[in-house]
């Protein structure tokens, strides 16, 4: 067991959250101050997408994250930011006869203008959405190529960012050993292994097993599932040495029919590791474990 856990929140997400929950956070604003609500209560890492505040989907908008970023950082609150950049590997396939009209659903730009906003606004980690997998029962898939992956993997690096390995599948995690093997990341890379996600991997605690006995010796880890599974994940991950993450981009609910804020969800994350004997890693504590460079 993991005696010593970092908690990350997850805030909104980019999913089509906001019409089954008016506490999804959408503005800036709302993003930033529930963040910082999750960091006081215990999330030492905060997960950020944005949102376009008129309409409540995910957003690729530079200017929405530089906010955000601008009022943690402004703020009296320490926590580590981790920015997605998975935005912009989303592709709807058209109609069974005619595939290659792509649907409305459809964002595909390459792997260097994905992080536009890492670039600009250098967050502590980003993460990288480790290949090409079917979401959902439709037509949307998100892209995420080989030799976009290894492209997108360099220039984290040279921004000096710490790369958080995404891993849907396990076809995504034997591609982080890769890019391992070949010097394209650094040692030390944080994994993150997403479990629940359709079509990805199940929830299956045998699965995440197996994955662990994978890693590279004294990896950093960080496992999580999604909506009904996701409490249950914290102590699952612990218990095999990894940390956890919660929040409303993967589940909604406190307690069934209870729909819950951020902060409740780390409080309860909190609660069930403390009872465990493990202790909750603040930030300067978890950028030690995570290998991040000191605040300031």
């Amino acid at each position: 067991m993991n005696p010593e856990v970092v908690i990350t929140c997850a805030v909104t997400g980019a999913g089509d959250t906001v019409g089954k929950h008016a506490g999804v956070p959408v503005t800036p604003e709302q993003i930033a101050d529930s963040a910082l609500d999750a960091a006081r209560a215990g999330a030492a890492v905060v997960h950020c997408h944005v949102r376009d505040p008129a309409t409540g989907r995910g957003s690729r908008d530079v200017a929405l994250y530089a906010e955000v970023m601008d009022r943690i950082r402004d703020s009296d609150v320490d926590v580590v930011v981790n920015l997605t950049a998975g935005m912009g590997g989303d592709l709807e396939i058209g109609p069974d006869d005619d595939p290659a009209t792509f649907g409305p659903g459809t964002d595909l730009v390459g792997p260097i203008e994905r992080l536009a906003h890492v670039e600009q606004l250098l967050p502590e980690i980003c993460t990288l959405d480790c290949g090409t997998l079917n979401f959902g029962d439709g037509n949307t898939i998100y892209v995420g190529t080989p030799q976009q992956l290894r492209t997108g993997a360099r220039r984290i690096r040279e921004l000096g960012v710490k790369v958080e390995l995404e891993i849907f599948d396990t076809g995504n995690f034997w591609f982080t050993l890769q890019l391992l093997k070949e010097g394209i990341i650094d040692e030390g890379p944080l994994w993150q292994f997403c479990f629940g996600i359709p079509w990805g991997m199940p929830a299956e605690p045998s699965l995440l097993m197996s994955l662990v006995s994978m890693l590279p010796d004294d990896a950093v880890w960080t496992s999580f599932a999604i909506s009904r599974n996701q409490m249950p994940w914290v102590a699952q991950s612990a218990i095999l040495g990894g940390h956890v993450r919660v929040g409303l981009e993967d589940n909604l609910y406190l307690d069934k029919g209870v729909l819950a804020t951020n902060a409740q969800l780390v409080e309860r994350a909190a609660g069930i590791l403390t009872a465990m004997g493990a202790t909750v890693a603040g930030p300067a504590r978890a950028r030690e474990l995570m290998g991040l460079a000191p605040r300031g």
